[in-house]
């Protein structure tokens, strides 16, 4: 029996305080798997996997535009004509993490509104999530979206519990704070209650790797320190060479499970969707529901004319999968690798500005350079 969401949200509110193979790879790696025994001074030290990274196990490369927007995502009420539009837009590389979060702030939005039939436009992580807290609340909720899973940028998505790449930091405002660090912790509440294989979600040992003796964290994850709290590991303490490290836990998502069972939730509710594109506003105006959440992501720069909004082309290369790999690497520099059943997926581009969505086969060569001498020097 799938346990009732209403009942979940409402214990979370009670609960909540605020491909071609690259040229230089030529030929294959040889060698086995092997154990990698950790330093018994980082928490819960157990074996790591040495990941595989040779050309032969490239299974894809693919291309996603993050939705980033300067000053920070939207979620804030707009009047068109006679209908009420609630944005929640702009979620750049934080887009699954937050979504339960600014679905929550959006969901605040709509309740005060009288309004009780919704539209959601878009079928993302923000717009399912912000679909099935509405539904939560009473609204019945039909979803438009041009792409459904597994076709929507939300699949692409790495998808680490770590809202990070979220605005420029020279933007940012004490109010943009405030709401980034109340969404971000509903968000980490809420995902806690879909852990298990059904929603494919799970707890990872992290890894943020350095060259550097003072290994930093970005400001987003500085204001949730008291959430993912971590542990600063010196050389020999943990299994990546003389670099040094910060190790920490928190929760991977697992896009073509996890956002598949979202949508089959929001059909099981009552839900509808509709496959359809919005070429602009006036489009979306004649609609025949009241309310109107807008969850179109990077389409919402030029759909309501937000000059804050621009892509940041991220590129994955994605090796088959490894069943005895289930930590997560950050670094060095802007490396990362992440497991998934569906693949080993290598990432470090951030291309900001860049609408392309073709692989750069440079990038390529990059990541499985960077990501082979890492976990060749693994001890």
């Amino acid at each position: 029996m799938l346990t009732p969401l209403i009942s979940r949200r409402q214990a979370l509110k009670a609960i909540a305080i605020t491909c071609a193979a690259p040229s230089f790879l030529a030929s294959a790696c040889a060698r086995a798997a092997r154990q990698v025994t950790a330093s018994p001074n980082w928490p819960g030290a157990r074996r790591l996997a040495r990941v595989l990274v040779s050309p032969d196990r490239v299974i894809r490369t693919v291309v996603g535009l993050r939705p980033f927007r300067r000053t920070g995502f939207r979620v804030a009420p707009e009047m068109l004509g006679d209908k009420t539009i609630v944005h929640n837009y702009g979620h750049g590389g934080g887009g699954v993490s937050l979504s339960w979060g600014t679905a929550e702030l959006a969901t605040e939005i709509a309740r005060a509104t009288p309004h009780r039939t919704a539209a959601v436009l878009g079928c993302g992580a923000v717009g399912l999530a912000t679909a099935r807290l509405l539904q939560d609340s009473g609204f019945g909720v039909t979803i438009y979206a041009r792409d459904l899973p597994p076709a929507t940028t939300s699949n692409i998505a790495g998808a680490q519990w770590s809202p990070v790449t979220v605005a420029d930091s020279d933007a940012r405002t004490p109010e943009f704070d405030a709401q980034f660090v109340r969404a971000s912790r509903f968000a980490y509440r809420y995902f806690q209650t879909l852990v298990g294989p059904r929603s494919g979600v799970s707890w990872r040992d992290n890894f943020v790797i350095s060259d550097n003796p003072q290994v930093r964290r970005g400001w987003e994850m500085t204001l949730l320190g008291d959430l993912v709290q971590t542990a600063t590991l010196q050389p020999g303490e943990h299994p990546f060479g003389r670099r040094y490290a910060l190790h920490f836990l928190t929760m991977h998502i697992e896009p073509s499970v996890y956002l598949a069972t979202v949508l089959a939730d929001f059909r099981i509710a009552g839900g509808r969707v509709v496959v359809r594109e919005f070429p602009d506003r006036q489009a979306i105006a004649q609609l025949t529901e009241p309310l109107i959440v807008n969850c179109t992501g990077l389409g919402a720069g030029q759909l309501f004319g937000d000059a804050d909004v621009l892509p940041i082309k991220g590129q994955l290369t994605v090796l088959a999968p490894q069943g005895d790999v289930d930590y997560i690497t950050v670094g060095p520099g802007d490396l990362y690798m992440m497991p998934r059943q569906d693949g080993i997926v290598l990432g470090g581009t951030h291309e900001r500005g860049v609408w392309s969505l073709e692989p750069n086969l440079a990038e390529v060569d990059r990541i499985l350079a960077g990501h082979r001498a890492l976990f060749d020097g693994m001890t």
